[in-house]
């Protein structure tokens, strides 16, 4: 009993976390938890804490190891880490490897997803063979592509109203240019863009609070507004709690039934007054967020841009956040994309794919690390997720090695997430088989699926990582540039320019170009 009690708990060890998981590991007769057979999430597990679950324990004096061949996170449609790269490069630096997560950069492009006929989403899987690719050790690995698409965005005149609250920063570190003058003049814009029938207010903060304009009907009210909004001009310290607290209360107090009731925090987001931790703050509006279904959406701004703090406190606080570095984004983001920053079609989305165990020897998510969400917890609806509005789209990237001569399902992939009027569960399950993941990545067919390759491996050598099969700079700004002219895309030509501009700055600090990828198991 005694040995059978230490080999059960020897394989229990080798458990190791959601990702690098490596599959030589043998499996018991019996699935995981949520894990049908194969590996694949069960569509009908219980959600956690229903008295279902067995327990370590048991598994460990049964002699059952749970091999861990599930990823799971929340969803997240944030583009703001990639915007803000663009930005430092564009001012000769590189950014700082905290402030780089590979997610952001890939969901910054188009990846051409098939779009669901309803309101949930469609499940899209594909991938490549990387092979050498300007890397190295990385002849058997893969790279899958796991694309998550929401229903593209009614025309403006068909979305719900919006009642939304500016939060505004006045700081004087907003005195630079490229900031306060920024969003002037994107309120300016989007106070032409909205409907008759949609509300504003507008708050400002420096080292206090202040309300400029109380919820206000759009229409016959314009100029009105523009006229608040060029009265806004730069003060003292930069006190976020205080902006976003007293935001959260006009927005309670103009709160319009059947509308998107939203604020929207413009900001660089480098608080140095007040409370200056997004939990803290958070936690004051708390109940005025989930009674009244609130969502935050940040938009930052800045050459010095607190950009781990801002996504801090959308994350939190139910929302999403992007970057403005000039009035041609401002306008993109206020104008081509206002449906999807406003309106929410999905609460507390989380996606978790399941690798086979018969295909694939090991796998490593690009990126979202900080969205990470314990395996037990995708079906607790308790649990935090991503929201998601019309026409977004989100993609997770894997680097995976297939067994050898492997052959049949590589993972399967389902989202869960909340119906936002009825606040009911929803699932949607997408698989990949070895034959769609043999062609080559460079040169295939699949434009898209190389951009996004492109923009992960970017985002990687950025904050000096070691994904296998990882091209150099040089390399990656080559093939972003022959994409950009496949595409039409000018967004990829703006990619192929910040690479080339990492490069010689990269090459100009004398720093290696090409670190050797991990030939071991993934961590």
């Amino acid at each position: 009993m005694a040995l059978l009690l230490a080999g059960g708990m020897l394989l229990t060890a080798c458990g190791g976390g959601s990702d690098g998981a490596t599959a030589d590991r043998k499996s018991s007769g019996r699935n995981a938890p949520g894990v049908s057979g194969g590996g694949h999430p069960a569509p009908d597990a219980p959600a956690t804490g229903q008295g279902s679950r067995e327990s370590e324990a048991d598994r460990v004096r049964e002699g059952q190891a749970e091999p861990d061949y599930l990823s799971t996170f929340a969803l997240d449609v944030d583009t703001a880490s990639y915007g803000y790269a663009r930005r430092t490069l564009g001012d000769g630096r590189l950014p700082a490897a905290e402030d780089v997560r590979p997610e952001e950069f890939v969901n910054s492009f188009r990846q051409g997803y098939e779009r669901p006929k309803g309101n949930g989403f469609s499940v899209n899987i594909d991938g490549a063979r990387i092979g050498g690719g300007g890397g190295t050790g990385a002849s058997d690995w893969s790279l899958l592509r796991v694309g998550l698409a929401t229903k593209t965005a009614p025309p403006a005149s068909e979305r719900p109203p919006a009642a939304l609250t500016f939060v505004v920063d006045i700081s004087g570190s907003m005195a630079e240019t490229g900031r306060l003058d920024l969003v002037r003049k994107s309120l300016t814009i989007l106070a032409d863009e909205l409907r008759d029938d949609d509300s504003l207010s507008l708050v400002t903060f420096s080292d206090e609070a202040e309300t400029r304009l109380p919820m206000t009907r759009v229409k016959d009210n314009r100029n009105r507004i523009k006229d608040v909004v060029s009265e806004m001009h730069p003060a003292q310290s930069t006190n976020v709690e205080a902006g976003i607290e007293l935001g959260y209360e006009e927005s309670v107090e103009g709160h319009r039934e059947g509308a998107t009731n939203r604020v929207v925090l413009l900001s660089d987001a480098l608080a140095n007054t007040g409370e200056t931790e997004a939990e803290g703050i958070l936690k004051k509006i708390d109940s005025a967020r989930r009674e009244y279904g609130i969502t935050l959406f940040g938009v930052g701004v800045g050459s010095d841009y607190g950009d781990a703090f801002m996504e801090q406190l959308t994350n939190k606080g139910d929302g999403n956040t992007t970057y403005v570095g000039d009035e041609t984004q401002a306008r993109k983001v206020f104008v081509d994309q206002l449906p999807a920053h406003l309106e929410i079609r999905a609460r507390d989305a989380k996606a978790q794919v399941a690798f086979d165990r018969k295909t694939v020897k090991q796998f490593r998510l690009i990126g979202y690390e900080n969205r990470k969400v314990a395996d037990e917890d995708f079906r607790n609806d308790s649990v935090d997720g991503g929201e998601v509005g019309p026409g977004h789209t989100v993609t997770a990237l894997y680097a995976v090695r297939l067994r050898e001569g492997a052959s049949g399902t590589v993972a399967s992939a389902t989202v869960r997430w909340l119906d936002p009027k009825t606040r009911k569960a929803q699932e949607e399950t997408g698989t990949v088989t070895t034959g769609s993941v043999r062609g080559a990545l460079w040169g295939g067919e699949n434009d898209r699926l190389q951009v996004a390759a492109v923009a992960a491996y970017f985002a990687d050598r950025l904050r000096g990582g070691d994904l296998p099969g990882a091209p150099g700079l040089g390399e990656l700004a080559s093939r972003a540039s022959g994409l950009a002219e496949s595409t039409e895309d000018s967004a990829v030509e703006k990619l192929a320019t910040a690479i080339g501009q990492a490069d010689r700055l990269n090459r100009g600090a004398g720093t290696d170009d090409a670190p050797d990828p991990s030939e071991g198991e993934i961590g």
